[in-house]
C-alpha cells in the first residue's frame, strides 16, 4: 500500500493495548464488557423511551436521543476491537482497519462536540425566550442542527483521517494505545509532519473549541438570564434543568482537553491510556445516567411504560 511520496509500504499496525499484563486480561475485559454492555443498553433504552412516551417529544430530549445514537456508535467502534484483543498474543490490525477506527471514533466525537453546543443553545432559547421557544426550535429546525452536527464531524472526521494516515511511516509499526489514535499514528512518523499535525489541530480548533466557546457563551446568556428572574423557585428550576447537560460537558471536554492538551512526555503513555478510557469508554455509559437520574420527566415515562407493560 502506497502512502504518501514516500512510498512505504505499511500493512499492518500492532495495538500494545491497555495493559500487557498476563493476570489482568480477564479482569479487564470482563470489566469493558459490562461497560459495553450497560453503555448499549442505557442508551438503546433511553432512545426507545424518548421515542414512545409523547411527553418526551420535545427539542431537549430530541437531542438526546440523538446523544444517545453518537455514544452507542462511538463506543462501538472502540470496545468491540478492545474486548476481542484482551485474548489475542499479537494485536494486529491493519491499514484500513486502522484508519476505518479511527474515522468514525473521530466522526462521533466531533458530532458530540457540535451537539452538546446545539444542546446548550436550545437551553439558552428555552430559559431567555421561552414564549417563543416552539416557534424557535420547531422540528424541521431541530433536524437540520443534527443533520449540520452529523456532517461537520464527518467532514471534519474525513480531514483528520486524511492527514494523519497519509505520513511516511517506519521502523516498528508499534501503536502505545488500545485503539488507533491519530496523535499515535503520528508519532511513529519518520517524515515531517508538520502540515498534518497542522490540518488535525485545526479541524480540533474549528469544531472543538468552537463549540466549547459557544457552549461558554450561551450559558453566559443563561446565567444571566436566570440572575433577572424574581422567583428564587423560578431560578432554581431553570439551573435545574442546566445541570445535566452542563455535567455532559464539563466531563466530555475536561477529559478530552486532557488527553489531546496535555504537554507530551516519555512517561505520559499509561496516564494517556487511563484518561482514554474515560474519554472513550466511561462518557458514552455514563451520559445516560447523567440525564436519567435527577430528570423527573424520564423518571415519570419509565413509570408510565412499566405499567403500560403490566396492564398488557
Amino acid at each position: 500500500m502506497t502512502i504518501g511520496r514516500n512510498e512505504t509500504s505499511v500493512a499492518m499496525f500492532t495495538l500494545q493495548g491497555i495493559s500487557d499484563e498476563p493476570e489482568l486480561q480477564v479482569i479487564f475485559f470482563l470489566l469493558f464488557l459490562g461497560i459495553y454492555i450497560m453503555t448499549l443498553t442505557w442508551n438503546l433504552g433511553l432512545i426507545i423511551l424518548i421515542r414512545s412516551d409523547s411527553h418526551l417529544h420535545s427539542p431537549m430530549y430530541f437531542f438526546l436521543s440523538f446523544l444517545s445514537f453518537i455514544d452507542i456508535c462511538y463506543s462501538s467502534s472502540i470496545s468491540p476491537r478492545m474486548l476481542s484483543d484482551f485474548f489475542l498474543e499479537e494485536k494486529t490490525i491493519s491499514f484500513l482497519a486502522c484508519a476505518a477506527q479511527y474515522f468514525f471514533a473521530a466522526w462521533m466525537a466531533l458530532a458530540e462536540c457540535c451537539l452538546l453546543a446545539v444542546m446548550a443553545y436550545d437551553r439558552y432559547v428555552a430559559i431567555y425566550s421561552p414564549l417563543r421557544y416552539s416557534i424557535i426550535m420547531h422540528l424541521p429546525i431541530c433536524g437540520k442542527l443534527v443533520a449540520g452536527a452529523y456532517v461537520a464531524g464527518c467532514l471534519g472526521s474525513l480531514v483528520q483521517t486524511t492527514a494523519g494516515f497519509q505520513l511516511h511511516i517506519c521502523g516498528p509499526k508499534i501503536i502505545n494505545h488500545f485503539f488507533c489514535d491519530i496523535p499515535k499514528i503520528i508519532a511513529l512518523s519518520c517524515s515531517n509532519p508538520f502540515i498534518n499535525q497542522f490540518m488535525v489541530f485545526l479541524v480540533a480548533l474549528c469544531i472543538g473549541l468552537f463549540s466549547f466557546l459557544f457552549i461558554i457563551m450561551s450559558y453566559v446568556y443563561i446565567t444571566v438570564t436566570i440572575l433577572k428572574m424574581p422567583s428564587a423557585k423560578g431560578r432554581a428550576k431553570a439551573f435545574n434543568t442546566c445541570a445535566s447537560h452542563l455535567t455532559a460537558v464539563t466531563l466530555f471536554f475536561g477529559t478530552a482537553f486532557c488527553v489531546y492538551l496535555r504537554p507530551n512526555s516519555g512517561h505520559s503513555a499509561h496516564l494517556d491510556k487511563v484518561l482514554s478510557v474515560f474519554y472513550a469508554i466511561l462518557i458514552p455509559v455514563l451520559n445516560p445516567m447523567i440525564y436519567s437520574l435527577r430528570n423527573k420527566e424520564i423518571k415519570d415515562a419509565l413509570k408510565r411504560l412499566m405499567n403500560r407493560g403490566k396492564l398488557s
